[in-house]
């Protein structure tokens, strides 16, 4: 085995786990989308573009409530001292169970509501049902937070993979002997059962077992409650598209509009995924603010990440049109231009993606909280005017607009951090005008043809 190898593969330097993380990671991502793209289309020739218009909505409902209660368990045990202790380990996950107990009766209690709201009678079924999985989530080990505060990625994807392949094969026998919104429901509740089971058996470390300590849970309160102020502003950065979108469209148009939100949300997901399990421990370890060095080794790693992210989005404005005419049938034509405008809306996002992640690395959980704000109130009130004024194409560019509107906050983060890169933020910026704009040219008639979504 070469000595490249060998490093890659049992080196534990911050930047070898790193590496060695983010490649995992990465691949898993790979393997997961190609997984759900051929999981897509056998389920788009079994059901209807209803089923996924509603299931659409039966997702952002769940993500709502589970981002409108998050305390910050995970980001609090991968920056925390006492991240590798039992008690506040213990006090962490009893936390987490009581979170997913509660999230279930709010659920239940908003269904109604939820189903009026969107349309849909048949929501006071399915959402009280696809509750159940934050209920399962909420016993998840916290072997997983530790797995990532260390970047051990391997068996994390490997455990991801096999639930995705598992859930996949449970959606479409179920597809194929419903043929309903049943079968979408059902397989999500069954894939959180066999990741709770997964995890248990095959991640390394004690269990966990109910505790509360109140110094760890202290702790956890203290951290957490920008965190949870937080995600309510993350619930509105990554899912107003849905909320705003999701009562303007019919549940037909909502369904072509979520598939379009399939392709052009890559980019975006494998940023997050990466950043999160990355990038924390990263700035714990080697704070870009106590030296130059740190600073330029998180430029290394800063620019072949955002160049590849960079690649991937304006690939998918480029040939995201032609690869839904390609993969899908003529009901999800008009998927192609959501997949063109929205791939380079979020451009904007992805240029500055490893900033916010300092701020939780040293405990500012309430710079942190400030940005996520910032970003939800812009991105909100560029959606809702472009809707407005331009229908389904102005609000997706108002979607990219309330993220360059937010940049004078990401800067003063950064800089509080010591890790604003002025010229990464400027050489990608030039690039993504030049071949976003030249996209967007070249695929003008499936944008244009938006404005059919909604009667617009």
């Amino acid at each position: 085995m070469s000595a490249g190898l060998t490093g890659f593969l049992k080196g534990s330097s911050v930047a070898q786990r790193a590496l060695r993380s983010s490649a995992f990671t990465m691949a898993g991502f790979a393997g997961g989308q190609a997984m759900r793209l051929a999981s897509n289309l056998i389920l788009t020739r079994l059901l209807f573009p209803e089923a996924f218009g509603t299931m659409a909505m039966v997702s952002v409902f769940l993500m709502a409530l589970a981002m409108f209660s998050d305390v910050g368990v995970g980001p609090a045990i991968m920056q925390s001292k006492r991240g590798d202790d039992r008690a506040f380990l213990d006090t962490a996950w009893t936390i987490q169970i009581v979170r997913g107990l509660c999230l279930f009766v709010v659920a239940v209690g908003l269904s109604l509501p939820v189903a009026r709201y969107f349309g849909e009678p048949d929501l006071v079924q399915y959402l009280p049902v696809s509750a159940l999985t934050l209920v399962i989530a909420g016993f998840n080990p916290t072997k997983l937070q530790t797995a990532n505060r260390h970047m051990r990625a391997g068996r994390v994807t490997a455990i991801e993979l096999a639930v995705q392949a598992i859930g996949i094969v449970i959606a479409v026998s179920l597809a194929l002997a419903f043929q309903s919104v049943w079968a979408l429901v059902i397989s999500g509740v069954l894939s959180s059962l066999v990741h709770l089971v997964l995890l248990n058996l095959f991640l390394p470390g004690p269990g966990n077992r109910l505790n509360w300590e109140r110094e760890a849970a202290g702790e956890l309160i203290h951290f957490g409650k920008w965190i949870f102020l937080s995600t309510i502003c993350g619930f509105a950065i990554g899912q107003a598209d849905k909320v705003i979108i999701g009562g303007y469209l019919s549940t037909y148009d909502f369904g072509i509009y979520s598939i379009g939100f399939f392709f052009a949300s890559f980019p975006l997901m494998l940023g997050h995924m990466v950043t999160h399990r990355v990038l924390i421990p990263i700035y714990r370890e080697t704070p870009p603010r106590q030296s130059r060095e740190n600073f330029l080794a998180l430029r290394r790693m800063r620019i072949p990440a955002t160049a590849a992210l960079l690649g991937l989005a304006v690939a998918l404005g480029f040939v995201g049109a032609w690869l839904v005419q390609l993969l899908y049938d003529p009901r999800y034509e008009l998927a192609g231009g959501v997949v063109v405008l929205l791939a380079i809306a979020q451009i904007p996002a992805l240029i500055v993606l490893t900033y916010d992640q300092a701020a939780l690395a040293s405990g500012e959980s309430r710079r942190y909280f400030v940005l996520a704000a910032a970003r939800a109130a812009l991105i909100i009130a560029g959606m809702v005017l472009g809707l407005s004024y331009g229908g389904m194409p102005g609000a997706l560019v108002g979607l990219g607009l309330g993220h360059v509107a937010a940049y004078p906050v990401v800067v003063w983060l950064a800089r509080t951090e010591g890790a604003w890169d002025p010229w990464h933020d400027l050489l990608f910026t030039i690039a993504a005008t030049l071949l976003g704009g030249l996209a967007i040219w070249l695929n003008w008639p499936h944008i244009d043809a938006l404005s059919a979504l909604g009667g617009g």
